[in-house]
C-alpha cells in the first residue's frame, strides 16, 4: 500500500454507480477491477476499469449476486479491498462478512451495523437507545396480526403497516380504518414473505403530507462522527426516489442542526464506519418535528448533490476510512455552499405507468458546462436489457440558490438525449416546471398527483418532415450512373414524388419529397408543399424548411428513426403502406404486442384456441415487474412466443384473428 491506502479495488457492482467509483480510484492512484456479467461484456464500466473480469451469466443471482463469484474475482486480481456501490450485495451482512473470513476490506461498515439497521425492528429500538426520535407504532419481534390489531388503536388511524425487512415500499400498506386493517396484513405478509423470505411486520402512525428528508453521515475507526447536511427525497414514484436536492427547502437552520445530531447519534448506536445515510419522515405540515425511519448502510444514489454543496468526495472518504484513516474533517470544518439538484434518468415510459423499456444506444448527447455533472454508465452502442435496473444516468446541477440550480436542471435535461430507446427526460422537465416544485411545496404524493396531466409531445409536421428527410438522404447513392437511381423524383413526363409514411405516436401521415436535398420540396399529408433543403453529417441532421434551420441529433435502426432537439426526442416509425384491398385485413383483428423487454413468465391459452375478450394471453415479466396482455376481441389465437423467450419492446406475441357476429 501506500500512504495506507490500497493498491487495488474491486468494484462489485455496475453502471453508472461503478463508473463513478472507478473514476475516484484513477484519481486516488488505485488500480480498479471491473466485474461484469455476459450482459455487461461491453458495458462502459468495463472499458474504463483498469482490470476486468467475467462474473457469470446475465441474471444477477448468477453474477452480480454470487458472493463465490465476486470472491474468486477478488482473489484472482490481487484486490485487497471490494467497494459494493448501492444495490445488489451492499447491504448484505454475509458478503461482508465473507470478504472479511478473506483476509479483503470490505469499503462499508462493520457487519453488526449491517444486521442491526437491515432489521426495521432492531434498528428502531437502537436508535431510541440514544434518543433519536421514532414514529409512534408498535414494534417488536414476532408480533402477530391480533397484536397488531390490538395495537392500532393506541397508535391511532391511519396506520402504516410496514415489513421489517426490505425495502422500495414492497409490502407497505396505508390503513385507514379498523375494518381495513386484517384484509392489509394478510396482503402484506404474503408480499413480505414473496420479496424478503420475512414476513415479519410492525406498525407506525402515517404522518400526514410526509416529506422524505435523510442525512449524509461519515464516521472513521476512531470515534469520530460528522453529519453533511440533509438532502430532500420527497419527489418519488412507488417508494423510489426521482429527483433529490440539498440542502431542503423545508429546513430551517435550528432543525437543520437538530436533525443532523440525530443523524449522528444513530450512527453512534451502531458503532458505524464509514459513509451512509439516516433517512427521516418530516410532515410538511409540522417542520420542525422530524422521525427515524430507517438507515442505509451504504453510499446512496443521490450522493452527488452532497459533493456538489459540500465539495467532499464521499468515495475517496469511504475508502480512506476503511484503510483506517481519521476523518479529514470536523463538523465545524463542514459549509453547505449553495443548491444542488439531481435528476435519475430512467430507460422507461411515464405515459405508459413508467414500463422499463429498452434497446440499443444508438446516439447520445450529455450535458456539460460549469455546474453540471452526469454520472452516467452508458454510451453509444450499450444494449439496454430487462436483466437490471432501468437507471441510465443522473444528471446533477448546482448554482448559488435553489431557483439557479433547477433553471440550470431544466437546461441540462435539454439538452440530453438517449436515442434508441424511450426514457423520463421529458417527464422530469415537466415536473420540475411544477408550481408546487419551483416553490419547494413537496410531499411525497406530489408526483402520483401531477402523473395523470402528463402528455408526452406529439410529433410536429416539422419533425416528420425532418424524419422523411433522413430516410430520404439515406437512399441517395454515392456516385449514381443514370438519373434513375437517385429519389429525385425525376421523370421524363414530370416529376413523381417520393413518398414516405411514418408513424409517430398515435398520429400516422405520408410525407411526399421531391427534388434534391439542397433544393426540394416536402408535403405532409393534408398540408401545403414546403420549401426543403437537408444534409447528414454523421449523427448530424441540418433541416431547413421555408427558411427555418433546425439540427438535430440524428439517428436511425430497422425502420425506427430517432430525431432531437431543443429538449425534444421524438420516435418516427416508418410503415408499410396500408392495405389496398378490403380484404386483405380483418378490421378487428388484433396484435398484442409487449410493452417492455423482457421475459415471457407465462402463456395462458393454447395456439389456436377461441378466446373471449379480456382473457389473458401473455404474461411478460421486467424488473420484477409483471404485465398481462388480455384479448382486446373474441377470436382465435395465434401464438409468436412460449413461456421462458426473452422479448423485445413492441415485439408482436400474438396474433387474434376476430370472430364475425354472424359466426359466432
Amino acid at each position: 500500500m501506500t500512504d495506507n491506502l490500497f493498491d487495488t479495488v474491486l468494484v462489485a457492482n455496475r453502471g453508472e454507480i461503478a463508473v463513478r467509483v472507478i473514476r475516484t480510484l484513477r484519481a486516488m492512484g488505485i488500480r480498479s477491477v471491473a466485474v461484469f456479467s455476459d450482459a455487461d461484456a461491453g458495458a462502459r464500466h468495463v472499458a474504463e476499469a483498469d482490470v476486468a473480469v467475467r462474473i457469470g451469466p446475465a441474471p444477477a443471482r448468477q453474477s452480480y449476486l454470487s458472493i463465490d463469484a465476486l470472491l474468486d474475482a477478488a482473489r484472482r486480481t490481487g484486490a485487497q479491498a471490494v467497494h459494493p456501490g448501492y444495490g445488489f450485495l451492499s447491504e448484505n451482512a454475509q458478503f461482508a462478512d465473507a470478504l472479511g473470513a478473506a483476509g479483503i476490506v470490505f469499503i462499508g461498515p462493520p457487519v453488526s451495523a449491517i444486521q442491526t439497521m437491515g432489521d426495521k425492528i432492531s434498528a428502531k429500538a437502537a436508535v431510541s437507545a440514544f434518543g433519536v426520535p421514532v414514529v409512534p407504532g408498535v414494534s417488536r419481534p414476532g408480533l402477530t396480526d391480533d397484536d397488531l390489531i390490538s395495537g392500532a388503536a393506541e397508535v391511532g388511524f391511519p396506520v402504516l403497516v410496514k415489513p421489517s425487512a426490505g425495502g422500495g415500499g414492497k409490502g407497505m400498506r396505508v390503513v385507514h380504518d379498523a375494518a381495513e386493517l386484517p384484509a392489509a396484513l394478510a396482503s402484506a405478509r404474503r408480499e413480505a414473505a414473496s420479496a424478503f423470505g420475512d414476513d415479519t411486520l410492525f406498525l407506525e402512525r402515517f404522518v400526514l403530507n410526509p416529506r422524505h428528508i435523510e442525512v449524509q453521515v461519515l464516521a472513521d475507526t476512531h470515534g469520530n462522527v460528522v453529519h453533511l447536511g440533509e438532502r430532500e427525497c420527497s419527489l418519488q414514484r412507488r417508494h423510489q426516489k426521482v429527483i433529490e436536492e440539498a440542502p431542503s427547502p423545508l429546513l430551517d437552520p435550528q432543525t437543520r442542526a437538530r436533525i443532523g445530531a440525530a443523524a449522528c447519534d444513530t450512527a453512534r448506536s451502531v458503532d458505524y464506519a464509514g459513509a451512509g445515510t439516516v433517512e427521516f419522515i418530516v410532515s410538511a405540515d409540522r417542520p420542525d418535528e422530524f422521525f427515524f425511519m430507517e438507515m442505509n448502510t451504504r453510499l446512496q444514489v443521490e450522493h452527488p448533490v452532497t459533493e456538489m454543496v459540500t465539495g467532499l468526495d464521499l468515495v475517496a472518504l469511504q475508502v480512506r476510512v476503511a484503510a483506517g484513516e481519521k476523518l479529514p474533517v470536523v463538523q465545524d470544518d463542514i459549509r453547505l455552499d449553495g443548491h444542488a439538484i439531481e435528476a435519475r434518468v430512467y430507460a422507461e415510459d411515464p405515459a405508459r405507468g413508467f414500463l422499463p423499456t429498452g434497446g440499443d444506444v444508438i446516439g447520445l448527447r450529455e450535458p456539460s458546462g460549469p455546474g453540471v455533472r452526469v454520472d452516467s454508465g452508458i454510451t453509444r452502442g450499450t444494449v439496454v436489457g430487462s436483466d437490471y435496473d432501468p437507471m441510465l444516468a443522473k444528471v446533477i446541477t448546482h448554482a448559488d440558490d435553489r431557483a439557479g440550480a433547477l433553471r440550470a436542471l431544466d437546461k441540462a435535461l435539454a439538452d440530453t438525449a438517449v436515442l434508441g430507446l424511450t426514457t423520463n427526460v421529458e417527464f422530469l422537465r415537466f415536473l420540475l416546471a411544477d408550481p408546487d416544485v419551483i416553490a419547494g411545496d413537496l410531499d411525497t404524493g406530489l408526483l402520483d398527483r401531477r402523473l395523470p396531466d402528463f402528455m408526452a409531445a406529439t410529433a410536429t409536421d416539422d419533425e416528420l418532415i425532418a424524419a422523411a428527410a433522413y430516410r430520404w438522404l439515406r437512399s441517395w447513392p454515392a456516385a449514381p450512373s443514370s438519373p434513375w437511381e437517385v429519389p429525385s423524383g425525376w421523370r421524363i413526363a414530370g416529376r413523381a414524388p417520393t413518398p414516405v409514411r411514418l408513424r409517430a405516436g398515435e398520429r400516422t401521415d405520408h410525407v411526399w419529397l421531391t427534388g434534391t436535398p439542397d433544393d426540394a420540396t416536402a408535403t405532409v399529408e393534408g398540408g401545403d408543399s414546403r420549401t426543403l433543403s437537408a444534409a447528414v453529417t454523421g449523427d448530424r441532421l441540418v433541416v431547413t424548411v421555408d427558411g427555418v434551420r433546425t439540427e438535430y441529433l440524428a439517428a436511425g435502426t430497422g425502420g425506427q428513426i430517432w430525431l432531437a432537439r431543443a429538449g425534444r426526442v421524438q420516435m418516427v416509425e416508418e410503415v408499410r403502406e396500408a392495405p389496398v384491398r378490403a380484404d386483405d385485413v380483418h378490421s378487428g383483428d388484433a396484435e398484442l404486442t409487449s410493452p417492455m423487454p423482457g421475459a415471457v413468465v407465462a402463456v395462458g391459452v393454447e395456439d389456436g384456441a377461441t378466446v373471449s375478450a379480456g382473457t389473458v394471453v401473455v404474461t411478460v415479466e421486467a424488473m420484477k415487474m409483471e404485465h398481462a396482455l388480455s384479448a382486446p376481441v373474441d377470436g382465435v389465437v395465434d401464438l409468436l412466443v412460449g413461456a421462458g423467450e426473452q422479448v423485445k419492446v413492441g415485439q408482436v406475441l400474438a396474433r387474434i384473428t376476430a370472430i364475425e357476429e354472424s359466426q359466432s
